[in-house]
């Protein structure tokens, strides 16, 4: 027989769940202080009774099994016998409790059902302890079941979680025949594609992680993606994600899932769009009042579930928002709540890496027979830094404390405390305007806990125009939250910029909570075609000495790239003395071949000055210019210009390590040339400088680490876009009289050192 196992949580939020989204505010705080809670309720408990007890039954509902478990917070002996007891903490104000949540009183009677049977019990107590998160005050609400009555409760909770699971059960059938099925999808392997596909299959199989340098054109997203679904039909995965940094990456995979669907796959897929993207109102405001999506979603979102599970299988985001529109739910949560029944997620890195967003109802079980598909693993290095780094800015509190003067003098106050720390810290910085310490800020971090206190029972209260008090709410949430995770890999520093003041936790070596937050996993797979050099990024993306390494070499042909380095200074100093220089060589470049060129520059100011001396001395050659923070369409235009049959040569400017310089498939004549201006080295500045002394510190060499090494990575990237496939040819500049050094030249690819 099939067996489900499920814990208690999950199976009555799917059958209890009801009402709307909000904001959330409140949980954020729920899940702070729900440990010291119940551990300050369970220090009350008497001797004889039990704290965090492990039930389990199993209960048989038509031909499944339902393996049921999960930890009771108390179990409780009194004179009238024993007592279940759930503890929950609430921020929104006892008195708004009204007799217990419905989900609350079920996830505690689907306990007392499992003590009953265990303890052979006709009778038991059911309590429900609520807990003020805020004051401390605490109510309780009570009621005693027998047997028969929580036997009649729990098969009926079963038998409307039974369509759901029987759902899935039959996907998943459908599903692993297909799989076994399933050829390679193309007619042959590429050159290298067999090698990467087995090196994946291996880490799955031996649960390890994989760091796989593998160049453009063997099919990285195909090579990853047909292992892992292979070991789903062999009981080894029961779930991918394939986490990307950009959308046109989530686009390939969803492409490769397509193909492998034409050749008979039947696999449920679901790609994870950015809320502010998919949100179909014009302001993204997650209340009842403000969105008719939010209003009643958890009515609702069962049947949507069923709904496009019983009938999909890529669920793209079109897909998502014509579920969404017809069952009338948020696309967003709706994506979400997907994710935990897809056999694969497509999304953004921050869903499982950020502790901010990471999704949290992932169980253990769940985790351990996921595989964790990571493309374009180079940019996981900044964006890590991002993720556990946190920042806290003077001006917002200031204003927080004259809004909220005669509105609420509580939060007025704890703002106001805020805001006097960080005059106090203006001082300190003094003259050089900023200030470096090894130390966390303990003092703020306690001020902003006393902050985020009042400002969450405000926000409880509801009101209007609260958005920059839930704003600086969250802020202070995630400061605190990263002050837990602060050690030596960190540093803080404060500045004062112009009339404000500002103070950042930065994080200088995520490795340690990369590492970390993979860790629950099967397996990982960090891939990339610039995952260079190996052991750089090995180190930066927290590999342990028995994680595999693999580097796939190119499959291309040497007569099909032409490099050609052009020795001129482009340093920061040198710019100005070697404009023209520059833009005569651009035009020396498109004028060997009629067609499509692309141009990458280390910075927009760059750009846009040699911009003008080209366009002013070459007005005959057609350009186009990357923009600063081009919206979609923009982007698409620029691209859409590319195109294999242009009468006239086109030159695009744009930007090292922005949208276009990497991820982009450009093949055949859509661009037949690429210069590379400078050696990609990020600007100077005080938190690349911290980088670089910490890791001197640590014996490496800190400059490579901070500059070097994710400069030439952008070069890389960059001159990358050039050859895609094996029928491409072209040409490409680079221009820096450092390409000739010894140690940078050391780390370009040997098909790029003629």
């Amino acid at each position: 027989m099939t067996v489900v196992n499920i814990s208690v949580r999950p199976l009555v939020e799917y059958v209890f769940r009801s009402g709307s989204i909000d904001s959330g505010f409140h949980t954020a705080a729920a899940m702070h202080e729900g440990t010291k809670i119940h551990q300050r309720v369970q220090r009350m408990y008497q001797e004889g009774d039990y704290k965090e007890v492990y039930l389990k039954t199993e209960i048989l509902f038509g031909e499944i099994i339902y393996h049921i478990e999960g930890r009771c917070d108390g179990l409780i002996q009194t004179e009238e016998g024993w007592i279940i007891d759930e503890i929950k903490s609430t921020s929104a104000g006892l008195e708004m409790l009204d007799g217990g949540h419905a989900v609350h009183w079920a996830q505690a009677e689907v306990y007392a059902y499992m003590a009953a049977q265990e303890l052979k019990l006709e009778h038991i107590g059911v309590q429900l302890t609520y807990v003020d998160a805020g004051t401390g005050a605490e109510q309780r609400f009570n009621r005693t079941r027998s047997m028969t009555e929580l036997e009649g409760f729990v098969n009926d909770v079963i038998g409307r979680y039974a369509p759901y699971a029987a759902l899935r059960i039959e996907n998943a059938r459908l599903r692993d025949e297909s799989i076994h099925a399933l050829p390679f999808p193309f007619a042959s392997y590429r050159e290298g594609q067999r090698k990467l596909a087995g090196a994946v299959y291996g880490a799955i199989k031996d649960k390890q992680k994989l760091f796989a340098k593998a160049p453009t054109g063997i099919g990285k997203t195909m090579s990853t993606l047909f292992p892992s679904v292979k070991a789903i039909g062999e009981g080894l995965l029961s779930q991918i994600f394939y986490l990307t940094a950009k959308t046109i990456t989530r686009t390939a995979a969803e492409q490769a899932l397509a193909l492998m669907e034409k050749k008979g796959l039947r696999l449920q897929s679901i790609t994870i769009t950015a809320k502010e993207k998919i949100c179909f109102q014009e302001e993204t405001v997650c209340n009842r009042e403000a969105c008719p999506y939010a209003d009643g979603y958890y009515d609702r979102i069962n049947g949507a579930v069923l709904d496009i599970l019983s009938h999909e299988t890529l669920m793209n985001r079109q897909v998502v928002e014509e579920y969404a529109r017809k069952h009338k739910v948020c696309p967003f949560e709706f994506s979400l709540d997907l994710a935990y029944a897809a056999d694969a997620v497509i999304c953004d890195y921050n869903y499982i890496f950020d502790p901010r967003v990471s999704l949290k109802r992932l169980p253990e079980e769940q985790k351990k027979r996921t595989a964790l598909l990571v493309d374009e693993a180079h940019n996981l290095v900044d964006r890590g830094r991002e993720m556990f780094s946190a920042a806290i800015y003077k001006a917002d509190f200031l204003q927080l404390k004259r809004e909220y003067k005669s509105l609420n003098p509580a939060v007025a106050g704890a703002a106001d405390a805020v805001n006097k720390y960080f005059i106090e810290l203006r001082k300190t910085c003094g003259d050089a305007r900023q200030q470096v310490t090894k130390e966390a800020p303990e003092e703020l971090v306690e001020l902003l806990e006393a902050f985020a206190g009042e400002a969450e029972r405000e926000l409880a209260a509801g009101g209007t125009d609260r958005q920059l008090l839930l704003d600086m709410y969250f802020a202070a949430q995630n400061f605190t939250r990263t002050a837990k995770l602060y050690d030596d890999r960190y540093i803080t520093y404060a500045e004062v910029l112009r009339n404000d003041v500002t103070i950042r936790m930065f994080c200088l070596d995520p490795s340690y909570l990369l590492s970390q937050a993979d860790k629950g996993f099967r397996s990982a797979v960090f891939f990339s075609a610039t995952l260079s050099p190996l052991s750089y990024y090995r180190d930066m993306l927290g590999a342990e000495a028995e994680d595999y390494s693999i580097s796939v070499p190119s499959p291309f042909r040497r007569e099909q790239l032409d490099v050609r380095i052009h020795p001129v200074s482009t340093r920061y100093r040198d710019r100005e003395r070697t404009g023209e220089e520059v833009a005569d060589l651009l035009h020396q470049l498109i004028s060997g071949k009629h067609g499509n060129y692309m141009f990458f520059f280390p910075s927009y100011q760059y750009l846009q000055n040699v911009y003008e001396i080209f366009e002013g001395k070459y007005p005959e050659v057609r350009t186009i210019v990357q923009g600063a923070g081009m919206a979609e369409e923009e982007r698409e235009r620029f691209l859409d210009a590319f195109q294999a049959d242009n009468h006239e040569t086109l030159a695009g400017f744009a930007v090292l390590g922005g949208i276009f310089s990497e991820g982009i498939d450009l093949q055949g004549d859509r661009l037949i040339g690429v210069a590379v201006v400078g050696v990609g080295l990020p600007q100077l500045g005080l938190e690349r400088n911290l980088i670089r002394d910490y890791f001197n510190g640590e014996g490496k060499s800190g400059y490579d680490y901070a500059y070097v090494f994710p400069g030439i990575n952008k070069v890389l990237q960059a001159g990358g876009r050039l050859i895609r496939s094996e029928e491409d040819e072209g040409v490409l500049y680079l221009i820096d009289d450092r390409f000739n050094h010894p140690h940078y030249r050391s780390l370009l690819p040997e098909e790029w050192k003629g």
